[in-house]
């Protein structure tokens, strides 16, 4: 956090870009007594903040590593936040509807985390529609749809495969640490 915000980009959109890992921050902080999370659920949410803080820095549009990477004609670093956006709420949406035992079945758990995601990210693109409403011409750098007309839509999927290789990839590992956290829960009540 401290080096992203030592002479970002532009420091309105550094502001932006970071405000979400400084709510969940403090989200966390709040909450780590009372509702502690899997490790893999911690470790998945710093590797999101890096992501955000990283283009917080630089802008979306600009990191350095994605310029013309694979031969792209845009900066594509948006993407990977995206993907992220949907690969890490996906986890916590699972933790909490397993932990608060909100929706049994693997198959409807998982149709309702995917919605959740998909309406998370609907929702950050109307911020960003928002934003750029209010700020005209500074929320380019905040937008970062480098002129792509299909950047929202795109910005949308990303998020869903995210979303869905989460729950494909890390829920056997995630289930082996909820029996662990819950376990532990129980045994102090």
């Amino acid at each position: 956090m401290i080096w992203s915000g030592i002479n970002p980009k532009d420091q309105f959109t550094w502001f932006l870009e970071v405000a979400p890992a400084m709510i969940g921050g403090v989200l966390l902080a709040v909450t780590y007594n009372s509702f502690r999370l899997t490790p893999v659920l911690y470790f998945f949410i710093l590797v999101h903040c890096v992501v955000l803080m990283v283009g917080g820095h630089y802008t979306y549009a600009e990191v350095p590593l994605f310029d013309g990477l694979f031969g792209a004609e845009r900066n594509n670093y948006d993407k990977v936040g995206h993907f992220f956006q949907g690969f890490v709420p996906a986890l916590l949406a699972r933790e909490i509807l397993i932990r608060k035992e909100v929706v049994n079945g693997n198959l409807w758990r998982s149709i309702i985390i995917v919605s959740i995601c998909l309406a998370f990210s609907a929702f950050y693109e109307l911020i960003e529609w928002w934003v750029a409403l209010a700020t005209g011409e500074n929320a380019e750098a905040f937008l970062g749809t480098q002129g792509y007309v299909w950047d929202t839509q795109s910005d949308m999927a990303l998020a869903l495969l995210g979303a869905i290789s989460s729950l494909l990839v890390l829920s056997r590992l995630h289930n082996s640490q909820l029996n662990n956290v819950i376990s532990r829960v129980s045994e102090t009540q």
